[in-house]
């Protein structure tokens, strides 16, 4: 199976540039399933119904949020309606939606998508994403009864608790994937056991920027410490930015990952 991974949907810009691409990108790989995170879709802050209904009518089969995923306090009850949309498996018990489902791919294949949130250098004491994936990965064995692939959003701050949860998984999902830095990493690896890792797959968005906004207000806030405004997400040429994995359907694992760059300017030659 082929899956597509995309990082972060940064505002207008990066929302357009994935409506746009994704037809092709899945005609030209020849997906079989992809993934968008749209947690930063609207404005910067949140995801919205309209916005999630445009990323899957241009051919995405799950999107998944993050710490941002009730930013837009219409996803409260639109998530509940929409089985489609995943918020972090280890967010508040009482939160709606939920953090892990099945999905069907081409040829009644079953994949699992679960995301979490990491909890080093984040803003909430949030439950711990190890033992809310584990508890998922036995829901749901891998197998010809259970299903062809998993694959795992880790949305955190720290590249190390990424790379522990890629090491932890090993063997056992078929892609472990970073979110929520938005700086894409060149560490796309199989690890020993046959799963798929990348630290973190970028953002869809402006680089012309600092992590997907208009550099002016972070800038003045970096050298005077105080706010001058507000953030507003950077609108220039977009860069989508993700991962392709290669699966197994018998094991599940991964058998090749690289990259995603299309479009934008992140990458100069010359």
């Amino acid at each position: 199976m082929k899956i597509m991974f995309l990082g972060d949907v940064m505002g207008r810009a990066g929302r357009n540039a994935v409506i746009e691409a994704l037809p092709g990108l899945r005609e030209e790989h020849k997906l079989d399933f992809v993934i968008v995170n749209a947690e930063n879709s609207a404005a910067g802050h949140g995801c919205t119904a309209k916005i999630a209904d445009e990323i899957f009518a241009a051919g995405a089969d799950v999107i998944t949020l993050g710490d941002h995923a009730f930013d837009q306090k219409e996803m409260l009850t639109h998530i509940e309606k929409e089985p489609r949309i995943l918020r972090p498996l280890n967010y508040a018990r009482t939160a709606p939606g939920a953090g892990a489902r099945v999905f069907e791919a081409t040829r009644g294949r079953k994949v699992l998508v679960a995301q979490a949130l990491g909890r080093v250098f984040m803003s909430k004491p949030y439950d711990c994403p190890f033992s809310a994936i584990e508890a998922e990965l036995r829901r749901h064995p891998r197998g010809p009864s259970g299903v062809s692939a998993v694959v795992i959003d880790i949305h955190a701050e720290a590249t190390s608790e990424k790379m522990a949860m890629g090491h932890y998984l090993d063997g056992k999902a078929s892609l472990v994937v970073g979110t929520h830095t938005h700086v894409p990493t060149g560490d796309a690896m199989l690890l020993p056991g046959g799963t798929g890792y990348l630290t973190d797959a970028g953002m869809c968005g402006d680089y012309n920027s600092v992590i997907g906004m208009d550099k002016g207000e972070p800038l003045r806030r970096f050298i005077t410490g105080m706010p001058g405004g507000r953030f507003t997400p950077a609108d220039g040429p977009v860069t989508v930015s993700g991962v392709i994995v290669e699966t197994d359907d018998r094991t599940g694992l991964a058998t090749a990952i690289r990259p995603l760059r299309h479009g934008g300017k992140l990458i100069q030659r010359g």
